[in-house]
């Protein structure tokens, strides 16, 4: 209705201007009509008295003009005529009946220049009157010649003529002609108003409903449709908008209820549900590309990998870490460093693996004792279940409260990527035991050489990410080669699997013990210094030694040599490294064993293994 008001108020407005304007054309057309035929009569009126003036004087009568100019304001609507004498006229002639001289500055001024004045008297609601002057000029013209009677040259103005006339009825004429008009324009101005209503009404007001309806629509809400409509295209208009927001609200519905399948977080950022489904369609393509790719990925570490970046393009994460938590191990590994490793959960465990919790240092101060401690750090720590065996931790830090709580606005978001990426990982993880398993040690159960070859690239390259330290260990039973002469192969076994047991048992989950070859085993320490592999070598030699070796109804000990050395210290070449251990394990076999002796470079020979690997 509003806008039916609108546009009846807007035609009202232009057809009452276009009425006022043409109110205002007839009255001045009827105007400059009417003083048009005043002037045109006067004018005749004059030119009458001349003539009449000229024979008079001609006959010998001129006294009689008075009669005559009574006479002439006899006429209809003339109510004044006198005579003006110009001076040439007065000084021959005298002043003439009743001083026939100029009343007024207009006679004086026709008098002096011979130029016609007019003057209108136009008044709405009283007499309206209208004045002219007319120079009488002398002329020699045919039969009349000005010039013998008078004491003039042709052109000169001899007097004048003043006519005053009334133009009240030409007024009145002119009043109820627009009055009419104006009645007729007044009723064509409502039959229009009255039609242009009653046609577009239909229209307007399923135009005022689909206004109604988008504005609603605009804000989110496409429950509204167009009702109370008239005529037959607005119907048709009515059910094609109505059918068009039905197919949408369902479509909108459905997916909202179906969304929850593929995405964790379904809260609604935005009041408009279609904004909200455009939000989502986008991020579960990007989701989905983030699937494909990761699909074609080889190792486990590519889809860490991806996932990383994942955290820095899309998340603008700059500082986190992610740990894999052996449920059945009980072990808790850190296979993803952004920048560098936070916590000790390799060594203590993971609280979030442990409590199955989201762990947030904003909810309470020191929350976990295995984060290192720095106050102008904060953290979250986000486990995800990935399989019956296997743990996801997602360890994030920030600078600040202000960001963590930013952070775990995303994290709902965050889990899409991870739920996308747990088929993978379970997958990626069994190939990882499956080929770990090739590189396992059968009797030991320890990594073999070959997985050490396979591995030696990627430690390296940890190494240098975040500048760790390596100590490596290269252990050996003394006298080996007695054990199996003396008791059998079988006891032989036996003495490798308490040696493998007793490193394992005196080292950190982060470790990592290889057997070598034989009765040689290897041990990666992570992350040490040389005092760390010191006592480490000790008490793993310390602690062989009192180990008891059975061979049927009696046991015996034995005792191991262990040579070390430290990457990258010792030397930028890891494989350097380990022969750089072996040097010093020969030593110490050569030198009495039952000893742990780390590198120098005094162990070497002149020139032996300096250009090597």
């Amino acid at each position: 209705m509003k806008t039916r008001n609108k546009i009846s108020l807007t035609l009202l407005a232009v057809m009452s201007i276009m009425f006022l304007i043409l109110i205002a054309n007839m009255m001045f057309n009827f105007r400059d009509y009417g003083i048009q035929g005043i002037d045109n009569k006067a004018k005749a009126v004059a030119q009458t008295v001349e003539h009449s003036l000229t024979s008079h004087m001609i006959n010998g009568v001129m006294n009689n003009r008075k009669l005559f100019l009574s006479q002439i304001e006899e006429l209809e609507n003339i109510d004044k005529v006198w005579l003006v004498r110009g001076p040439k006229v007065i000084k021959q002639y005298g002043a003439g009946l009743n001083s026939e001289i100029a009343r007024d500055d207009i006679d004086r001024s026709v008098v002096e220049t011979g130029i016609i004045q007019k003057k209108i008297e136009d008044n709405l609601f009283g007499s309206s009157s209208y004045r002219i002057t007319i120079p009488y000029k002398a002329v020699k013209d045919g039969k009349i010649n000005c010039l013998d009677c008078h004491d003039a040259k042709i052109g000169d103005t001899l007097g004048a003529i003043s006519l005053q006339m009334s133009i009240d009825d030409l007024k009145n004429v002119g009043m109820i002609t627009v009055f009419h008009t104006a009645v007729i324009a007044f009723v064509l101005i409502i039959f229009i108003l009255f039609f242009v209503n009653r046609l577009i009404a239909p229209y307007l007001t399923v135009f005022d409903s689909i206004k109604h309806v988008m504005r609603k629509a605009q804000e989110g809400n496409y429950s509204f449709r167009i009702e109370d409509t008239k005529g037959k295209e607005s119907k048709e208009v009515a059910i094609w908008v109505n059918g068009l927001l039905e197919k949408l609200q369902n479509t909108l519905d459905d997916i909202e209820n179906k969304i929850h399948v593929f995405l964790t977080n379904t809260k609604k950022d935005e009041t408009d549900p279609l904004i909200d489904v455009k939000s989502t369609v986008n991020q579960l393509s990007e989701i989905y590309k983030f699937k494909k790719t990761i699909e074609h990925d080889e190792k486990i570490n590519e889809v860490y990998a991806r996932f990383a970046d994942v955290l820095k393009d899309k998340f603008k994460l700059t500082d986190f870490n992610f740990l894999e938590a052996d449920t059945t191990g009980k072990t808790v590994k850190t296979v993803y460093a952004e920048k560098e490793i936070h916590c000790d959960a390799e060594d203590k465990g993971c609280r979030a693996d442990r409590t199955n919790t989201l762990v947030d240092s904003c909810q309470f101060k020191n929350l976990c004792d295995r984060f290192y401690n720095k106050d102008d750090m904060e953290y979250i720590c986000v486990p995800y279940s990935i399989s019956n065996d296997l743990d996801f931790i997602l360890s994030i830090v920030t600078k600040n409260k202000e960001e963590s709580k930013k952070v775990r606005k995303l994290l709902p978001h965050i889990q899409d990527y991870v739920d996308t990426a747990k088929p993978e990982i379970v997958s990626k993880k069994l190939m990882e035991i499956l080929e770990k398993s090739a590189r396992t040690d059968a009797l030991t159960g320890l990594y073999n050489r070959k997985f050490l070859e396979e591995s030696i690239d990627t430690i390296v390259f940890q190494a240098k990410r975040i500048s760790l330290s390596y100590g490596i260990l290269m252990a050996d039973i003394d006298f080996f080669k007695m054990i199996n002469d003396t008791y059998g192969h079988d006891v032989g076994d036996e003495a490798i699997k308490i040696i493998a047991n007793t490193l394992v048992e005196n080292i950190r989950s982060s470790d990592i013990v290889v057997r070598y070859g034989g009765e040689e085993f290897i041990v990666l320490l992570y992350n040490c210094d040389a005092e760390y592999i010191k006592d480490i070598a000790e008490k793993i030699r310390a602690s062989f030694a009192t180990k008891k070796i059975k061979a049927g109804n009696e046991s015996f000990t034995k005792t191991i040599s262990i040579g070390a050395s430290m990457y990258p210290k010792d030397s930028n070449s890891f494989w350097q490294c380990i022969k750089y251990a072996d040097v010093a394990l020969y030593n110490a076999k050569s030198t009495g064993r039952d000893k742990v002796v780390l590198f120098d470079k005094d162990l070497l020979k002149e020139g032996e293994l300096e250009n090597e690997y």
